[in-house]
């Protein structure tokens, strides 16, 4: 079971990790904070000061066809904001 999932590459993250050295990641449902952290060091080689999660709930959408309205959902999902100590980095871009 892996728990780090893949990190989330958006504006709002690039510009706080560059800002705050904090760090998005999807990672699993079932993950405590704990073992986010233990992931985190183990994968990057740094040291995790904090971690914050936050449960994503699905975006609903509803169109109208030719067929009738039609009902759709995305997947709910876990985000982890990670902060690594001050002069760590975390370089995301290495291994595309």
């Amino acid at each position: 079971m892996s728990i780090l999932i893949k990190p989330i590459i958006t504006e709002k993250a690039t510009g706080d990790s560059e800002l705050n050295n904090r760090f998005s990641f999807v990672v699993d449902s079932k993950a405590n904070k704990i073992e986010i952290k233990n992931a985190v060091e183990a994968a990057y080689g740094v040291s995790v000061e904090k971690v914050r999660t936050i449960n994503v709930r699905p975006d609903r959408k509803t169109r109208y066809t030719k067929s009738g309205m039609i009902t759709g959902k995305t997947k709910a999902f876990k985000k982890a904001l990670v902060q690594v100590t001050e002069g760590e980095t975390i370089d995301l871009y290495s291994n595309l």
